[in-house]
């Protein structure tokens, strides 16, 4: 049997690691323990989360224990990791709804039943800690010139808004999370993104310091597409799990419109095909890439929406993008329908707009902006004046063009920013 080791760099997910050899021997006896936290500042995780729910869905498929740790406590500090100005303060009543969502939605990824894995809330114990015992028994072994040289401090110490006391006092408590998995549940690994690496090596002290044992760390590598921007964001903001923020279809489309260079990398990450299919497909181009592309969107989907949704997604895209052949010897393993497929395009953001509102015209610009294809009016000038705006297939010449009437075909109309987004717009 392949290691999980040997599986999470063989995909991607592994950049750093600590004490790596006694780290595959604790791996190597299953089921073993691992962590990782979630911070519940919004009701829905995004894109930018997959990489650390993949890595203990992995796990899991594994033989493996994940504890999913949802920070109700630290949740109230917040961390200053990666950030450079003070993250807003939430209520306790906010943080509550909010892990209560994640639980929902990381249960899409990971079995919770029968003690399979934990979903557990650092809550139970950080709101209660006594602050003088908390300082003389955690606090005391806490160097400050160290904390301070780590990226996440100086970074934020580097900032003109600075670090405030509450922030600092955030590495001490998700060191102190780790000793209480280590003591409730003997988890000995926890597993975050780069940007964790100080906090989860305070952590591994600890338990060193304090229980005369040895814990681990892996951290995995920060995502950026192609073109070097950030993974998970777009035009329009954060694409969310949430289908109620990011429809089933926007999700699919993200990621068909993954850049030619990154499929073979997300298909590795953000799916569960067979690594030994996927590199096959390295040194394909063209219409065989995309054919790759669209099995990459629908797996991705099925797995966060379930596979009905992600078929209507692909049936969506094909009625507008073209139906496109998916050869059978392609990642064989993908549930992707194959057959000819009905086309669909139930699933393609519209709005409903009435028939008066086209009477004396809306300037184009105006309109795409208003359905949210463009993120401004500036925007949707510059769209039109560079030629990528269409209506029913028929390119815009002048932002201020008046979109009547005379547009609308059997109640609806087609509206179209670049090659990629679609918008319908139906009359009543």
């Amino acid at each position: 049997m392949i290691h999980v080791m040997d599986i999470l760099k063989e995909r991607g997910f592994v950049e750093q690691t600590t004490h790596e050899a006694e780290l595959i021997d604790y791996l190597s006896h299953a089921p073993a323990a691992c962590y990782i936290g979630f911070d519940p500042t919004a009701s829905s995780l995004h894109v930018g989360h997959l990489i650390p729910i993949m890595a203990l869905s992995q796990m899991q498929k594994n033989g493996h224990k994940p504890i999913a740790l949802v920070g109700g406590g630290t949740g109230l500090v917040g961390d200053p990791s990666g950030k450079t100005e003070t993250r807003q303060l939430l209520t306790e009543a906010i943080v509550e709804e909010n892990v209560s969502a994640l639980k929902k939605q990381l249960s899409r990824f990971i079995d919770f039943q029968d003690d399979k894995a934990l979903i557990l809330n650092n809550g139970a114990w950080l709101t209660d800690l006594k602050y003088i015992q908390f300082l003389r028994e955690i606090g005391r072994h806490f160097s400050v010139n160290r904390m301070i040289k780590s990226e996440g401090y100086r970074m934020r110490l580097e900032a003109e808004e600075g670090l405030n006391f509450i922030e600092f006092n955030y590495m001490l408590l998700q060191a102190y999370d780790f000793l209480e998995l280590y003591d409730r549940h003997q988890c000995r690994l926890q597993m975050g993104g780069s940007d964790q690496w100080g906090n989860i090596v305070a952590g591994i002290d600890l338990i060193r310091k304090m229980r005369q044992q040895t814990a681990f760390g892996i951290t995995f590598p920060l995502i950026t597409t192609a073109s070097g921007a950030k993974m998970g964001k777009t035009a329009k903001g954060a694409v969310w799990l949430d289908p109620s923020r990011t429809t089933p279809y926007e999700y699919y489309q993200f990621w068909i419109n993954t850049d030619d260079k990154d499929v073979v990398r997300f298909l590795k990450l953000f799916t569960y095909l067979p690594v030994e299919e996927i590199k096959i497909i390295e040194s394909l181009s063209d219409e065989a890439l995309n054919s790759a592309k669209s099995i990459l969107a629908f797996e991705a989907t099925a797995i966060v929406h379930g596979d009905e949704p992600a078929i209507l997604a692909y049936q969506s895209s094909a009625a507008v993008f073209g139906t496109r052949s998916i050869p059978l010897e392609l990642l064989p393993s993908s549930r992707i329908p194959r057959e000819a497929m009905h086309r669909d395009d139930q699933l393609i953001p519209r709005t409903q707009m009435s028939r008066a509102a086209f009477e004396q015209g809306i300037p184009a610009f105006r309109l795409f902006c208003d359905v949210g294809l463009v993120g401004s009016g500036g925007a949707a000038r510059r769209l039109i004046e560079q030629g990528g705006a269409y209506v029913n297939g028929i390119r815009i010449s002048r932002f201020d063009e008046p979109i009547t009437l005379q547009n609308v075909t059997e109640n609806e109309m087609l509206l179209a920013a670049g090659k990629k987004q679609r918008h319908k717009i139906e009359i009543v």
